[in-house]
């Protein structure tokens, strides 16, 4: 889009849009809702009126169960040129339009280039490809002579459903098509199901080491408890010996003393 444009963007669910927000990602903000510093809600809807070149960035639908949308790419240029694809990916086999042109006109002759490839000059400024495939996905560009060239624009192909969960609409604008940066890998929402790994993961530790902590705890506290004491208590008990072993001592000088020693713990 061009920048001073303004767009409209609405959340749909069959024929419901309510408990819908929408959402964004750009390189200033992450996450933040409509309403909250940019756009503004009026329901499931969200009105920009002014757009600038900050607000390019992946936009997507949350319901407030945190199931969310498909995600699209809205870029926004200060140039003079920009190219107009699908923001939404095209189904296998369908006709895709791509519009080139200028702050005042769309009808000027412009040449066409796919990942840096020249593809074609179109005189009336627009490009048709015909039932596209997989291999038609990639970066699109246009120059206008005497006007310059476009943002690049990533134009998606997908042979499946658009949509995985419940049959959530993406986002809709009621401008014009918008052009896409990058195809949105890294951008998008986030899973729920990450968060949710992440908090099993701590649960399952916290139960796995709490018992050790438990146990270092009171074989600690035991230890301090135990006495102390340098030298055990020892007794000693002497056996005076017997009249048989009187007789045997006759013969010898040395009395055989038994001695008895008591540990007391």
């Amino acid at each position: 889009m061009f920048e001073g444009q303004s767009v409209s963007l609405s959340c749909e669910e069959d024929d419901s849009s309510a408990g819908w927000t929408l959402r964004r990602n750009t390189t200033t903000d992450t996450r933040t809702e409509c309403g909250t510093g940019w756009g503004r809600s009026a329901g499931s809807v969200c009105n920009i009126r002014y757009m600038v070149p900050w607000d390019s960035g992946v936009y997507w639908c949350e319901s407030r169960e945190g199931a969310t949308s498909k995600s699209i790419n809205i870029s926004v240029t200060g140039g003079s040129v920009i190219l107009q694809s699908p923001v939404l990916p095209v189904m296998e086999g369908h006709d895709v339009t791509l519009h080139c042109k200028t702050k005042t006109s769309s009808n000027l002759p412009a040449a066409f280039y796919e990942d840096g490839s020249f593809i074609r000059t179109e005189p009336a400024g627009h490009m048709t490809i015909r039932h596209v495939t997989r291999s038609d996905e990639g970066l699109y560009k246009c120059d206008i002579t005497g006007h310059g060239e476009s943002p690049p624009s990533w134009l998606t192909v997908t042979g499946g459903i658009l949509s995985t969960g419940r049959p959530i609409k993406a986002p809709l604008t009621s401008a014009a098509p918008t052009s896409g940066v990058t195809p949105p890998i890294s951008a998008g929402p986030p899973p729920d199901s990450d968060h949710l790994h992440l908090v099993f993961r701590l649960l399952c530790h916290l139960v796995v080491f709490c018992p050790y902590c438990i146990s270092t705890f009171i074989m600690v506290s035991l230890y301090r408890q135990r006495p102390t004491g340098n030298v055990l208590p020892i007794s000693m008990v002497i056996t005076p010996p017997t009249q048989a072993e009187e007789g045997l001592d006759d013969d010898y000088d040395d009395v055989i003393t038994a001695v008895t020693t008591e540990h007391h713990f």
